[in-house]
C-alpha cells in the first residue's frame, strides 16, 4: 500500500525539485562556466550605461551589427539595448519578447554634491530605488559614471575599482554614541537620507587663511586628473555603488554574491539566450530597460513609447515598408513576452513574512511568477491561465528545473516589475526569474543553479514553436 500511496503522490502531487538533483556531471560544468562568465558580467557592469557598454560588445563578438537584417541591436541614450534575432516566421505572426532591466539601486551625487565639515570633504547624494539606509555605511564604495561638461565633452569616470584605486565610504556613528541618536529608533529611521554623505577627502591645501581648502583641494585633484571643475556636476551621472568584484558564496561555492544581481542577472541570462539562438522560429528579442527601480518612468523606461519605436522599427528591418499602426498592434497582440525580473527567496530565519507553500526556494530553479503586485492584487501584471499552461509546456518539454512562486504573505508587502507596463501593449506577458537573498542591498545573493535553469528557461521560450 506505501509504494501505491508514493507513486500516486508522485502522479497526482506537485514538489519543486532541486536543481542539483536533476544535473549530470557535464550540466554541473555547464553551470560553473556560466556563472564566471556572469561573475565578469558583473564585475564590469555596474550602472546601467556599463550593462549597455557590456551588452554591446557580447553582442559585437557573436556577430549582431547594427547594420544587419538578421541579427541586430540599436541602442538608446546609453541606457536601453534592444537586441533582435530574425525568425523563419515572418513578424507579423508574432514576436518573442524578454525584457529585463540593467538599473540598479544605488546612491546618485546630488547636483551640488561636494561640502566640507570640520576639515574633510564629502559628496551629498540621493538615494535612487528602494534601498535599506543602513546598508550603505561603513563598507567599501566606489564612483562610476559620465559628466558632461560645458563644452559639450563626455568624461568617464571609474574610481575604486581597480586595486591601486582609493575608495570612498559613508561614516557610522560608533555603538559607544548612537544610543539615543539611532538605538532607540525605528530601524528605517536611524540613518537618515540626508547623513549618507560619501567621505572624500581629508588633506588641505596648505593656504591657512582659505576656508574650505579640504574641499578645494579635491576641486583641484578632479581637474587635474578630469579637467572638471564645480559646475559640471550639474550635467553629470554619478552613481555611489559597492567596491569589488562579484565573488562566489559559500565553502561549496553554492552562490554568487554581488552587487547589482537585481536584475543583471536576468539581463545576462536573457542575453546569453539570445546569443546561443540560430534562426528560431519566431523573431526573438531581448530588451534591456532602464528606471524600472523608480517605477519606469521617464524616456528610458518601460511606460514611454519606446516598445511602439521598436517593432515599427524592427518590422522595417524585416522588410516589412511603412508599417501601419494597425499592423503594429497585430504584431503586440501575438507578441508572447517574459518579464524577466527576480524575486525574493525565502530566508530560513525570516519565515514569517513568507509563505512556504508558495513562495520561492534557493537552488531550485527558475521561478514562473504569475503575478505580482500586492495586497488585492494591485498594480500587478496578472497572466492568463492558457499563457501559463503554454509556457509550463516549453519549459516542461525542455527539461529546465522551474518552480512557481509568488511574493510573500499577502498583506507582508509585494513588488512590481515592467510587466503590467509591457502588458498595456496587448501582448501576453509573465515574470519569469531566479530568487536572490538579500535583495537591494549592496551585496545580493544567487543560487548559481537558479542563474543556470534561468538560462535555460529563457532559451526555451526563444526556441518554442507552438506547443
Amino acid at each position: 500500500m506505501g509504494e501505491e500511496l508514493k507513486k500516486l503522490k508522485e502522479k497526482l502531487g506537485y514538489q519543486s525539485a532541486h536543481v542539483w538533483d536533476r544535473l549530470d556531471k557535464d550540466e554541473k560544468e555547464a553551470v560553473e562556466t556560466l556563472a564566471n562568465d556572469y561573475k565578469a558580467f558583473l564585475s564590469k557592469a555596474k550602472t546601467e550605461r556599463e550593462c549597455t557598454a557590456e551588452i554591446c560588445a557580447l553582442l559585437e563578438a557573436r556577430g549582431f551589427h547594427p547594420e544587419s537584417s538578421t541579427r541586430f541591436y540599436r541602442v538608446f541614450r546609453e541606457k536601453v539595448v534592444v537586441a533582435v534575432v530574425a525568425g523563419r516566421k515572418p513578424p507579423q505572426e508574432g514576436i518573442r519578447l524578454i525584457a529585463s532591466h540593467i538599473d540598479s539601486p544605488r546612491l546618485d551625487l546630488k547636483l551640488h554634491p561636494l561640502l566640507e565639515e570640520f576639515e574633510m570633504a564629502y559628496f551629498k547624494t540621493h538615494y535612487y530605488g528602494g534601498i535599506k539606509k543602513y546598508h550603505w555605511v561603513a563598507l567599501p564604495l566606489a564612483l562610476h559614471g559620465v559628466v558632461v561638461k560645458a563644452d559639450g565633452t563626455k568624461v568617464k569616470i571609474v574610481i575604486g575599482e581597480d586595486l591601486d584605486d582609493p575608495v570612498f565610504t559613508i561614516c557610522d556613528l560608533l555603538p559607544h554614541l548612537a544610543r539615543k541618536v539611532q538605538g532607540e529608533k525605528k530601524l528605517r529611521e536611524a540613518i537618515p537620507g540626508e547623513k549618507l554623505n560619501v567621505l572624500v577627502g581629508g588633506l588641505p591645501l596648505p593656504d591657512s587663511e582659505e576656508k574650505e581648502r579640504v574641499k578645494l583641494a579635491v576641486l583641484k585633484l578632479l581637474n587635474e586628473r578630469y579637467g572638471l571643475v564645480e559646475e559640471d556636476f550639474i550635467s553629470a551621472e554619478l552613481e555611489v555603488v559597492p567596491a569589488g568584484p562579484a565573488r562566489d558564496v559559500g565553502l561549496d561555492r553554492a552562490f554568487i554574491g554581488a552587487y547589482g544581481q537585481d536584475d543583471r542577472i536576468c539581463a545576462f541570462t536573457s542575453l546569453a539566450a539570445l546569443l546561443n539562438l540560430e534562426a528560431p522560429p519566431y523573431t526573438s528579442v531581448a530588451l534591456f530597460l532602464d528606471k524600472e527601480e523608480i517605477g519606469s518612468d521617464g524616456n528610458t523606461g518601460a511606460k514611454s513609447r519606446l516598445l511602439e519605436k521598436i517593432y515599427f522599427d524592427l518590422l522595417k528591418i524585416l522588410g516589412v515598408s511603412a508599417p501601419s499602426t494597425d499592423l503594429v498592434l497585430d504584431v503586440f497582440f501575438r507578441t508572447r513576452a517574459i518579464s524577466a525580473d527576480v524575486t525574493a527567496g525565502i530566508d530560513p530565519f525570516y519565515q514569517e513574512v513568507h509563505e512556504k507553500l508558495n513562495d520561492a526556494r534557493m537552488g531550485h530553479g527558475v521561478v514562473v511568477t504569475k503575478y505580482t503586485g500586492h495586497g488585492g492584487k494591485y498594480a500587478a501584471n496578472d497572466a492568463h491561465a492558457e499563457y501559463v499552461g503554454w509556457l509550463r509546456r516549453v519549459l516542461n518539454r525542455a527539461g529546465v528545473v522551474w518552480q512557481a512562486a509568488s511574493f510573500g504573505k499577502v498583506d507582508e508587502g509585494g513588488g512590481g516589475t515592467v510587466a503590467k507596463y509591457l502588458a498595456f501593449h496587448g501582448l501576453d506577458i509573465i515574470d519569469v526569474g531566479p530568487p536572490l537573498l538579500s535583495m537591494h542591498s549592496p551585496f545580493e545573493i544567487a543560487h548559481k543553479g537558479d542563474l543556470y535553469m534561468t538560462y535555460r528557461a529563457y532559451k526555451a521560450f526563444f526556441e518554442a514553436a507552438e506547443v
